[in-house]
């Protein structure tokens, strides 16, 4: 193996509030040789995620916080170029947690085997990778059914128009609410919900009571803040909540109050579950077997924002708090 120079993006200062470009800083490492055990990879895309802020904070929540001066992380899909492991050979495609680099070498158990029958390969960070696992796990976290009325926020993100197709493939009526009118339109036309609207035009509260006079069975969380509370009012009674996420509050410096109308858990006797998709895991076959079968049959369709070169990713993950993906936001690095 000769030596390899790769470029890695590191965190250079915590972020106070939204992140700005200074947080970020350039670095190149040299990769020598190859021990044994060991696979050499060569990434080909990787993904910027919104939970990727909160690791960015000081101090532990429910996974590490990333160390200042080193190289960030996160989903990837490279391609082996060198394998010194019986468990992998040159050429297959992987997927690991080895991003915002451009080559890495790693222990087999640190990687995923992937089929290159499925394109693009970066199908595997979206609708096919943690982001569409999320969708389908938390869908399945409260038992989503036929018939039912589901309402989710972020809805043109990575996670939510996932979430949304799956639901209508359950024979759900979905409702999605998203932050402008390409984004409306992409989830009626592209995606098939049944109902979309901009929450930027008014009151979430009161679009619901428009779209979903009678009522919702499910809220699928993207987002926290406003969204939450519009659905804690919009719930039937015994209607759930998916607690995936909360974008709306990941830059805030000091946490927002919660809902004013919380009591509604009790009163109309709500469930809310939080999730985490890293414990579902055990899973994984299962999840792609399925959804694997819905992307090639065409009945799910993956959606990305596809940003070209490394030194691109740092923008184009402080661009998920702005808005500017529709679908997944992948960084494509070669």
């Amino acid at each position: 193996m000769k030596t390899i120079l790769s470029r890695e993006i590191r965190l250079a200062s915590r972020p106070s509030g939204m992140p700005a470009a200074a947080n970020f800083s350039h670095a190149q490492m040299e990769l020598k040789t190859l021990p044994d055990q060991q696979v050499l990879v060569r990434n080909l895309f990787m993904s910027v995620d919104p939970y990727m802020r909160g690791r960015m904070n000081e101090g532990k929540s429910y996974v590490p916080p990333f160390e200042l001066g080193k190289v960030l992380a996160g989903g990837a899909v490279g391609e082996v170029i060198e394998s010194r492991a019986p468990e992998f050979k040159v050429g297959e495609v992987v997927t690991s947690n080895f991003g915002w680099r451009e080559y890495f070498m790693a222990a087999p158990a640190d990687l995923h085997r992937v089929s290159r029958e499925i394109q693009p390969l970066s199908v595997y960070l979206g609708a096919l990778g943690m982001t569409g696992m999320t969708a389908w796990v938390g869908l399945n976290l409260v038992d989503v059914k036929a018939g039912e009325v589901i309402y989710i926020s972020g809805a043109a993100g990575a996670v939510g128009n996932v979430a949304g197709q799956l639901a209508k493939l359950r024979g759900c009526k979905v409702i999605g609410s998203a932050g402008s009118m390409a984004k409306v339109q992409f989830l009626r036309e592209e995606c098939g919900f049944d109902i979309a609207f901009d929450y930027k035009t008014g009151p979430v509260v009161e679009q619901l009571k428009v779209e979903a006079p009678d009522g919702i069975d499910v809220y699928f969380d993207n987002v926290g803040g406003e969204a939450l509370e519009a659905a804690l009012t919009a719930l039937r009674v015994h209607g759930r909540i998916i607690a995936c996420g909360g974008i709306s509050g990941y830059n805030e410096a000091k946490p927002q109050p919660g809902p004013a109308n919380l009591f509604n858990m009790t009163t109309k006797r709500l469930t809310m579950r939080g999730m985490i998709v890293g414990d579902a895991m055990d899973r994984r076959e299962e999840f792609e077997k399925e959804v694997g079968g819905y992307l090639q049959s065409g009945k799910l369709k993956n959606r990305e924002t596809i940003v070209e070169g490394l030194d691109e990713a740092a923008d184009a993950f402080i661009g998920l708090f702005k808005g500017n993906n529709l679908g997944k936001m992948v960084v494509k690095l070669t």
